[in-house]
């Protein structure tokens, strides 16, 4: 999830105990945020299904390939420390034009592409877009909406499922035409996107701006705290064996891209939906920390299993399907951690946490098709476990310097 997402759902439980009114009664701007973002989250998994489509058609290795993962991530992480900065001096609605421009413009031009290192150099300026976007979205939904701060997040996490589950499907079916078209198809929404916020946003004034300029320095100085700083490391352990799933399991599963797309689709929605009506409940039962642990162990084995059963193609892609549901838990729960760890605004903690995030984000799908390459297809899911695992442990080894999040978490139920 985004940035910003990740700075208000800590205590989505309770808000949306408190608040009243439905969701859908909204002004029209609050919708045209809504479209764009799920056209942007429609973009993170567009490539999913054609990836091993890009590797025949473009005469490029899975780790090649893989680095489309890599760039854009990479990217991703560095811009999280900014957008803070940029918003702050731009405005909410200038930013979020600014990220849907860079994004259409980086998808159309990947459509035209004629080699894979063309496409890894114009995804890292998709993710510059997608960051300057995704990290501003909730906060221009949260300011615009009409009906409290709990309904903007299920706005958030429905366009966020949505897009998620409905992009990897609009990836395989248009590239079973040609891997070029999904690019196309995102260029095309995204200037819709655009034209739909243009007419419809307000003008940027002083409840969606800043007051204060944020300080660039501002997360760096979050990260010496020890609490943010653990979690923050347990976020990027956990990405990489998220992104095995993303970025290799397609090589293994030996589908064409529309059943790849269907397969995503599967995950997708598992992963809305426990992000949105599960996650909360389990951390109002059994307290966040727990919660977060039990659901890393759960991929933990999932990722075994897929390491195990890597030439069984029903199992890997069972197996990817249900690490959906088990990704959207750990998502907000590891969120919920973080928003509540130190004693920083929850902007600054969101760009600390979403930098260390992304960096494993970006290590996981080049290490994982490297490891394929040299040894076997299991190596790469037996290692992701093996990440997982290890940030179990620092749970655990670093539970004093955490255990207060559960508390505070309990006084906002």
């Amino acid at each position: 999830m985004s940035s910003n997402s990740d700075s208000v759902t800590v205590n989505l439980a309770s808000e949306m105990e408190r608040s009243k009114g439905g969701a859908l009664r909204q002004p029209a701007a609050v919708w045209a945020v809504f479209f764009a973002s799920i056209a942007a989250f429609m973009g993170m998994g567009l490539v999913n299904p054609i990836l091993r489509e890009l590797s025949v058609k473009l005469h490029a290795s899975p780790s090649e390939v893989s680095l489309l993962f890599t760039s854009y991530n990479a990217i991703m992480a560095i811009a999280m420390l900014i957008t803070a900065v940029v918003s702050t001096r731009l405005g909410i609605k200038r930013t979020l034009l600014t990220g849907v421009c860079i994004i259409a413009a980086m998808s159309v031009l990947g459509g035209f592409a004629d080699n894979i290192w063309t496409l890894v150099g114009l995804r890292a300026g998709w993710g510059l877009g997608n960051a300057l976007f995704v990290a501003t979205a909730l906060t221009a939904l949260v300011s615009l909406s009409s009906r409290g701060t709990a309904k903007a997040i299920i706005l958030y996490e429905a366009a966020a499922g949505i897009g998620m589950s409905v992009g990897p499907l609009l990836g395989g079916t248009l590239g079973s035409v040609s891997w070029r078209w999904p690019f196309f198809g995102v260029s095309i929404m995204m200037v819709v996107a655009c034209v739909i916020l243009l007419l419809t946003m307000p003008a940027s004034r002083k409840s969606v701006v800043s007051a204060k300029p944020t300080s660039i320095l501002a997360p760096f100085r979050a990260m010496k705290h020890r609490s943010l700083l653990t979690l923050g490391i347990v976020a990027a352990l956990y990405n990489i064996g998220f992104f095995t799933i993303m970025a290799y399991a397609p090589f293994v599963m030996g589908l064409k891209p529309q059943g790849m797309g269907f397969v995503f689709l599967g995950w997708g929605v598992l992963l809305g939906l426990t992000s949105i009506f599960m996650a909360p409940k389990l951390q109002i039962r059994f307290g966040t920390l727990k919660a977060m642990s039990a659901m890393l162990v759960f991929f933990a084995l999932d990722l075994a299993i897929m390491g195990i059963f890597t030439s069984v193609q029903w199992v890997v892609i069972a197996a990817v399907i249900f690490a959906g549901a088990i990704l959207g838990n750990s998502n907000t729960l590891i969120t919920a951690a973080v928003m509540d760890s130190a004693p920083v605004e929850r902007s600054t903690a969101s760009a600390a946490y979403s930098f260390l995030r992304f960096i494993g984000a970006a290590i996981s799908p080049y290490m994982a098709s490297k490891l394929g390459e040299h040894f076997n297809s299991h190596v790469p899911f037996f290692v992701g476990s093996a990440f997982v695992l290890l940030s179990v442990l620092i749970v655990l080894f670093n539970h004093k310097h955490i255990r207060h999040v559960d508390k505070t978490n309990s006084a906002h139920a």
